[in-house]
């Protein structure tokens, strides 16, 4: 199968959905959508497409607040504090934003227009319903508010979505519901009137746009999706009656705030003025990236507990505009990530920082480990005990025996720095390596473990081939036509592995005076270069 060509290609907007900020990013967070979208633009990059990569901080969530009171601070000090360290650690593992957006007037204005554009439109209804209930403090329990057992899987589960089945929870559904904040406080019912969003006046349009993704979308998408569409859909809660979050603007609903869910198509669509903004450019509007008539192509990584929000509320928000925006072309979920065969659990203690792996293990390291265990299709496990001994027997112990003996070789040929002879065969297979890893990277075959595992594949035939010719005493002409087909070879794979090994791709193209480059024919040469292949190490170095 040829590589894609990209000549006139749409325009690519990324989103890693916008993660809550009421704290730091642990490993089972960034294993998911973030370092996937990550390579996949890096991917987009090398083979010289047009993309913007973009994402922000959720501060609406009702789990600001439960994790405020946790830690005995304030919401708006946790959000200030949780969004400063998400954005050190996607800086720390290598997730390339081109800009995480703070909330400011510029998001809390596009969120308002984008509801307030829906509401004049007559898209909302005012429901009366019934809501959880706590007579202790006079607070309506929502969302992250209210703990139960979810009515379709019989999960322990919170309000709105069961993170386990990924079905809605209609508003007074949970089983034995509990207040989150205070267990001991008996939980009752009260009638509230809000707007609500009727998803099921959308049903055929939402039928139709996703039978247009079942050959493409992941199995887990679809077969959710068509669960979800074969019964009737439930109203979604435009508004709520509680306290934290953003003022709702609507008359029928004094002193109610929007349901933070609710801002995240708006949000997304700041998060790419201000990664324009970051690039030097100023938009015309901030919803202009996602205009219609630009036609970009429009991917969302996205964990399997979001896609009730991501592939049917927000699509059929967008949908809802008529015709204003682009819909979105892939969504791109992923299962959980467990710690030692365990969910993580920061309450619990049962978590592994990102950013405090990436300061012991080279983010190199850990980026291969999570690409290779990826829980693309099911949930996989991380292992602090399998990243040492996976990486070390797989990858670091093959690479650097390569990278040894690559500088042997060149050594027996006196480090001669004239450029090395390039056969057919070994632009053959630098155009194969390419290949391969396209396929791995291009949606819809997009597959982190398989990408991974390429990259063993080829590290162990080259370290092969590298051994073979020590030992086989080559004369000079002989030995130089070998180096040049393992150092092009070398070049293909530190431009395919590029998206993963970013640190590795970096030091090795600065030494062999190189960018990585994944476009078709772009290592159709018939001359290289030898250069000083850098090693991989498990640990980080202590300065």
């Amino acid at each position: 199968m040829p590589a894609p060509q990209h000549v006139g290609a749409r325009p690519v907007l990324v989103i890693g959905g916008p993660p809550t900020t009421n704290g730091d990013m642990h490993v089972g967070h960034v294993a998911g959508p973030y370092v996937a979208a990550d390579v996949h633009v890096r991917y987009l990059r090398a083979a010289g497409r047009e993309v913007l990569f973009a994402s922000g901080g959720d501060d609406s969530q009702t789990y600001v607040v439960t994790s405020a009171a946790r830690q005995g601070t304030t919401p708006g000090a946790l959000t200030t504090k949780s969004w400063l360290q998400i954005k050190r650690t996607f800086e720390a593992i290598g997730v390339d934003l081109d800009g995480f957006a703070p909330t400011d007037d510029g998001y809390r204005s596009t969120v308002y227009d984008y509801v307030n554009r829906l509401y004049d439109k007559g898209m909302f209804r005012k429901r009366t319903v019934r809501l959880p209930y706590s007579t202790r403090t006079n607070t309506f329990l929502v969302e992250g508010f209210v703990g139960g057992d979810c009515p379709t899987c019989l999960a322990d589960s919170r309000g709105g979505i069961c993170e386990s089945c990924g079905h809605p929870i209609d508003f007074d559904a949970l089983i034995d519901p509990w207040s989150i904040l205070d267990p001991d406080d008996p939980v009752t019912y009260r009638e509230a009137e809000i707007l609500v969003f009727p998803l099921e006046e959308y049903r055929e349009r939402l039928i139709a746009f996703h039978e247009s993704k079942a050959t493409t979308w992941r199995p887990h998408v679809v077969s959710l999706m068509r669960e979800l569409l074969a019964r009737p859909l439930p109203d979604f809660p435009i508004t709520y009656p509680v306290d934290w979050g953003m003022a709702a603007p609507f008359a029928e609903t004094p002193g109610q705030t929007l349901n933070a869910w609710l801002e995240g198509m708006p949000a997304s669509m700041y998060c790419h003025a201000h990664a324009r903004r970051q690039r030097g450019i100023e938009p015309p509007a901030n919803d202009d990236a996602w205009r219609a008539e630009h036609d970009a192509e429009l991917v969302f990584f996205v964990g399997f507990d979001n896609l009730f929000i991501w592939a049917l509320v927000h699509v059929a928000e967008l949908i809802a505009h008529e015709g204003r925006y682009v819909l979105p072309d892939t969504i791109l979920c992923n299962e959980f990530y467990e710690l030692e065969n365990e969910k993580f659990s920061t309450s619990k203690g049962h978590v592994i920082w990102a950013r405090d792996l990436v300061a012991e293990v080279p983010r190199d390291i850990v980026r291969f480990y999570l690409n290779l265990t990826a829980p693309e299709h099911a949930r996989t496990n991380f292992s602090r005990a399998g990243l040492d001994k996976v990486v070390g027997e797989r990858l670091v112990g093959p690479w650097n025996e390569l990278a040894a003996n690559l500088a042997k070789l060149t050594a027996e040929v006196g480090g001669d720095t004239q450029p090395l002879p390039v056969s057919p065969r070994a632009r053959s297979n630098a155009a194969a390596i390419l290949r391969r890893f396209s396929l791995c990277f291009e949606l819809p075959s997009f597959s982190l473990s398989r990408a991974a595992d390429l990259v063993v594949q080829n590290v162990e035939r080259l370290r092969a081939h590298a051994t073979r010719a020590l030992a086989a005493n080559l004369d000079r002409d002989a030995l130089r036509a070998v180096l040049g087909e393992l150092f092009l070879q070398v070049r293909a794979l530190v431009s395919a592995a590029s998206p993963i090994l970013i640190d590795l791709a970096a030091s090795a193209a600065r030494a062999g005076d190189f960018e990585p480059d994944m476009r078709p024919g772009a290592l159709d040469l018939t001359h290289t270069t030898a250069f000083a292949v850098p090693g991989l190490d498990l640990r980080t170095a202590l300065s």
